[in-house]
């Protein structure tokens, strides 16, 4: 089943063509949409919401069709914009309140729903505080607790981590994965840092230019290579840490493995088989011990950076159908 389908979207504009035929089905779960400034995502995210029309294709939301049905699409979807869009004024439990209210709910209700929601985002204690005292990171959370305060089906969260430090963006991304694992919501989140969406998303759609790259689950795209690595440690006190690396990776180049040092720790290419058994068995011989060893795994950096290649180049296959979602 798919909360949201889309077929040869296209979005033109005088000077740019912003979705250029875009077909992909999204199914429940975190989606992460993927795709440099400029490529297209916030376009798609105001089409889908029914706030801007398609110049061709058509896309449906919660079955609800885009193009005919905008105001039933937003009653059941939560969006949390980009841009800073808070009156300082108010506080946050007065926003909020105030955005519930127009979802439709009873006084009470959005009253209750706000003070649950605010928890849920951890700003609470701050709650009647006026929004233009607030850090970057607080009314980041104030936008994402309007978003769910009418406990939408769907919620469209675009950049929720601009601005944000490291912590801050942690605990953004925490956030966003529990919406999707406690609340069984599902999210379609965009960003350009494409290790952020690693690490929370169960599927990932990337977008460059208005076409579709590719769509597939986090797994598929995460698969493991076949490549070992490797991190060797000197059972003697060694200032020098490259040293024990150095060793391990001298003696398997010996032995005929393929060997490329990066850090601290060595890339082997799995040759064959026994790989695993003759690298353990080396760094025995060596008196070194293994910190780690286990298959390196594709980053999703380097699948767009390989698929935007091949687009480029021609050798992409555009307009074809791409389905992604959790089973």
């Amino acid at each position: 089943m798919s909360v949201i389908s889309i077929h040869g979207l296209t979005k033109r504009f005088p000077s740019v063509t912003a979705l250029d035929q875009l077909t992909v089905d999204v199914g429940p779960g975190v989606t992460g949409l993927v795709g440099a400034n400029g490529a297209g995502k916030s376009t798609l995210i105001k089409i889908l919401l029914g706030l801007q029309p398609a110049t061709a294709g058509d896309a449906t939301v919660l079955d609800l069709d885009v193009a005919t049905q905008g105001p039933a699409i937003r009653d059941r979807v939560g969006y949390m914009p980009e841009h800073d869009c808070l009156p300082p004024d108010m506080s946050a439990t007065e926003f909020v309140v105030h955005m519930a209210r127009m979802s439709g709910l009873p006084a009470a209700s959005a009253r209750e729903r706000t003070a649950d929601t605010l928890r849920h985002v951890g700003l609470y204690e701050e709650r009647y505080r006026p929004i233009g005292g607030y850090s970057t990171g607080m009314r980041q959370r104030v936008k994402l607790a309007q978003a769910l305060v009418h406990d939408p089906r769907l919620v469209f969260l675009d950049e929720p981590t601009n601005g944000l430090d490291p912590a801050g963006r942690d605990d953004m991304l925490g956030l966003i994965r529990r919406i999707g694992t406690d609340f069984q919501i599902s999210v379609l989140v965009t960003s350009h840092l494409l290790g952020e969406l690693e690490r929370i998303c169960d599927q990932v759609v990337i977008i460059d230019g208005g076409k579709l790259l590719r769509a597939s689950s986090t797994a598929d795209f995460t698969r493991a290579t076949q490549v070992l690595v490797v991190e060797a440690v000197s059972f003697e006190s060694d200032p020098n840490l490259t040293a024990a690396r150095d060793r391990l990776g001298q003696a398997l180049a010996d032995r005929g493995f393929r060997v490329v040092p990066d850090g601290r720790l060595l890339m082997i290419d799995i040759a064959r088989e026994e790989t695993f058994d003759v690298v353990r068995d080396t760094a025995a011989e060596l008196d070194l011990g293994l910190v780690r060893m286990e298959q390196r795994r594709h980053r999703i950096e380097e699948i767009f950076r390989d698929d935007a290649a091949a687009h480029q180049t021609g050798g992409q296959v555009e307009g074809g159908a791409h389905r992604v979602g959790t089973p």
